[in-house]
């Protein structure tokens, strides 16, 4: 759903695709006479995965949603306040899909093939589940056919966009398995078997994601993939977008001390990483300055303090002028280089795992999934190049890794089923901490962790601001280009009304 706040709140700027590596892209496919599969799969990629606006100030926006981060400004940010300045789902990837046929194509009879057409059916299958996930029925098995005269595409439903989402995924991991290089690739450069991995692994976010109306045989494909093993492994397998000192290719909150004067994490997100004494609070904030005032010392986890999100704006901002809360860290505005945008983690991975285990839908250890993924966390933010000095002398090492779960932070073992699901999905809504990548908020719809709250007197939510929004209103646009097929699914899913709180299949 984040994903959506800034697809429609900022203009989408072009960015051209030549070579393989990120900041080197200088020439758009479509404008070439001899477009080549390699340059065609680095413009999708870049089109998909790096922000449309790269500016600090959408950068602010979009991380507003799953409130990790609270804006403590004066003038309301309706991400904070569970709305969005424009309100509306979009289908705006799937123009995408007819660069990647074309990718396709021109790959025929070259070694790299078969790796173009995994990436091809993969971002099909990413720019659906985004899509079904945000609005609820949505054009699938015509998406894309323009070429072939379809103009108007039908609605699926979303049980049918699911399954063949799983099924393209599927598929799409067979073309990895027997891939060579894939030139043009700027995300995980070329590596076929990278993107294996990733097609399992997103299978099991799929199928976990869809829990309240998994069937049995989806159940069983959980478990059959998670045995296979072939999955992430280490943090090295992470999906993300790497930032370069090239102008081009900057981390967009560099320079952008102006906005972080108006971010604080949130007490939600403070509040976690205390109750684990977690070093990952050092790497996020800086202390509150009325508590080094007080004569706190910044190695103190009680020197950082979380701003609530459901406040006012105005009251937020008056106590941030008092310096009552922690700011983002400084470190976040000082290198172009700065940290990766992740899209899916092994981390995230093992959460997912992790749950299924307490659920009963696969065999092992839950306790070792879930500790895996926090030490791969951990040890992510351990390798990160740009925090020498800028931590509170608070870094995180191997032996403070090695020492992570004690108290609070120790597996409930002796605990309930939803003390431990509680556990792991907090440490899945960390990941995204101060990170654009629209992934969690469905995961909350369907699990409730972590518990948000909701002001009904802040609440921006104009259809209900006592009840948390469950999806987006399908693009305004398709009332002209394909009204017959909108309102039929707007029919028969929600009774005629389009609106954020009407309650997709996935969550019923």
């Amino acid at each position: 759903m984040k994903n959506l706040i800034y697809i429609f709140i900022i203009t989408i700027s072009l960015f051209a695709a030549s070579c393989s590596n990120f900041e080197e892209i200088n020439t758009n496919p479509d404008k070439s006479t001899a477009a080549r599969p390699d340059m065609l799969a680095s413009y999708t990629l870049v089109k998909t995965f790096k922000l449309p606006n790269s500016s600090a100030d959408v950068y602010t926006q979009i991380t507003l949603f799953n409130h990790q981060v609270t804006k403590v400004a004066s003038s309301a940010d309706p991400g904070q306040y569970y709305w969005s300045y424009w309100p509306y789902g979009s289908f705006g990837n799937y123009k995408y899909l007819t660069d990647l046929q074309d990718m396709v194509r021109f790959s025929e009879g070259s070694t790299s093939e078969s790796s173009y057409k995994g990436l091809a059916l993969f971002l099909k299958a990413y720019y659906g589940f985004l899509a079904t996930l945000d609005m609820g029925d949505v054009p699938y098995s015509e998406a894309g056919m323009a070429k072939e005269g379809i103009l108007q595409p039908v609605y699926d439903k979303q049980a049918d966009v699911f399954a063949q989402i799983l099924i393209d995924l599927q598929e799409a991991e067979g073309y990895f398995a027997n891939g060579a290089v894939l030139s043009g690739d700027i995300m995980y450069n070329g590596d076929a078997s990278k993107w294996r991995k990733l097609c399992n692994a997103m299978q099991l976010k799929v199928i976990q994601t869809m829990s309240k109306k998994a069937t049995a045989d989806q159940k069983a494909r959980f478990a059959a993939i998670v045995n296979a093993g072939n999955l992430m492994t280490s943090y090295t397998d992470d999906l993300k977008l790497v930032y370069t000192e090239n102008t081009n290719a900057s981390y967009p909150f560099y320079n952008a001390n102006n906005q972080r004067l108006q971010m604080a994490p949130s007490d939600l997100a403070v509040d976690a990483l205390k109750m684990n004494t977690d070093n990952r609070l050092f790497y996020f904030a800086d202390p509150a300055p009325a508590k080094i005032t007080s004569g706190l010392n910044q190695t103190d986890f009680n020197a950082y303090v979380g701003a609530p999100y459901e406040m006012s704006s105005n009251t937020l901002s008056l106590n941030n002028g008092a310096g009552m809360y922690s700011l983002v860290n400084l470190r976040y505005t000082k290198f172009r280089d700065n940290d990766p945008l992740l899209y899916f983690t092994y981390s995230e991975q093992c959460f997912i795992i992790a749950e299924a285990i307490e659920e009963g839908w696969v065999g092992g250890n839950a306790q070792q999934y879930y500790e895996n993924g926090v030490k791969a966390q951990l040890s992510y933010y351990k390798s990160l190049t740009r925090t020498a000095g800028l931590v509170h002398g608070m870094e995180i090492t191997q032996t403070y890794i090695d020492n992570y779960f004690t108290g609070e932070a120790a597996y409930k073992t002796g605990g309930t089923k939803q003390d431990r699901l509680k556990q792991i999905l907090t440490q899945r809504w960390l990941i995204d901490f101060f990170q654009p990548n629209s992934s969690y908020y469905p995961q909350f719809l369907r699990t409730g962790y972590p518990e948000y709250i909701l002001n009904p007197v802040t609440s921006l939510n104009d259809d209900n601001s006592s009840a948390f929004p469950k999806r987006w209103k399908y693009p305004t646009i398709e009332l002209t280009t394909n009204p017959e097929n909108y309102q039929k699914a707007i029919d028969e899913q929600y009774g005629g009304i389009d609106n954020t709180m009407q309650v997709p299949w996935y969550l019923k």
